[in-house]
């Protein structure tokens, strides 16, 4: 089978990526059109486009304080989880140690765990220890979550990175640090910052474990939403979401200009 064979796609194959563009987008579609709704409750279809709802996040404070927490936390969690991954992903890589196999495991163990088993033994563990509400101990549990999303990415570009640059910086008399931050670190940034803003999304986006961990002065918006949806059923919701699906694609389309997602999130050159 020639190249030009393999790269084409036949008709059945573009049926198919159609039809599933269709329905993973669906979802995406329905709570857009639903925020527009003029009605009191949710509701598809409806008989009025309205933008009332929109306007009543403004009437919600709650809302607003639970976003920019949100933000704080994803942005230290994610930080704190690449501080972590960068040098243990380089000492998995590139060193053969006693305990190397159960360090992987270990920090990888938060995806086999489920959230709320993690979240009951970080409300147990902060009861005792009597941080239950502070925003430092959120981090922490957020951190730990997002570690292994961070470690992957991070260990996928060490991996098989050829050390001859580095040698050649070491021969020439530059220290361990200067050789990693000036000629290791910029061929493994790629990975890093993937991993980075996978560890946020992930942190911004949980709300399984961060129910049990939250207090009314920590309510993430994930939480907030939550709680709204179990005690009321206007669009509210829904105009929030849209906004994030807006402001998420808004954020893609200028990480693509500006760095381009190949090179974020694969290290395409």
């Amino acid at each position: 089978m020639s190249g030009r064979d393999i790269s084409r796609n036949g008709p059945l194959a573009l049926i198919f990526h159609a039809l599933l563009t269709v329905f993973i987008l669906a979802p995406l579609v329905v709570v857009m059109l639903v925020s527009l709704s003029d009605k009191e409750y949710l509701s598809m279809p409806f008989d009025g486009m309205s933008l009332r709802w929109y306007r009543e996040i403004l009437a919600a404070p709650e809302l607003i304080s639970a976003f920019w927490l949100s933000i704080w936390l994803g942005l230290a969690s994610a930080t704190l989880a690449t501080i972590v991954a960068v040098p243990a992903a380089l000492a998995i890589a590139r060193h053969r140690f006693f305990g190397r196999d159960g360090l992987m495991a270990f920090l990888m163990s938060p995806l086999m765990i489920p959230h709320v088993v993690l979240g009951v033994a970080f409300l147990r563990f902060f009861s005792i220890m009597e941080w239950t509400g502070s925003f430092v101990a959120l981090v922490l549990v957020h951190a730990i979550t997002v570690v292994p999303y961070s470690l992957r990415l991070t260990l996928a570009a060490v991996i098989g990175l050829e050390r001859d640059a580095e040698t050649a910086a070491r021969s020439l008399g530059a220290s361990r640090a200067v050789a990693f931050r000036r000629i290791l670190l910029p061929l493994i940034l790629p990975g890093v910052a993937a991993g980075w803003v996978l560890a946020f999304i992930q942190s911004f986006d949980e709300v399984t474990m961060t129910i049990f961990v939250a207090t009314p002065g920590t309510t993430t918006l994930p939480v907030a939403l939550y709680n709204r949806i179990s005690q009321l059923t206007d669009p509210v919701t829904t105009s929030v979401s849209t906004i994030l699906i807006l402001g998420t694609m808004a954020f893609m389309f200028i990480l693509d200009r500006m760095v381009g997602l190949d090179r974020v999130l694969i290290g395409k050159k």
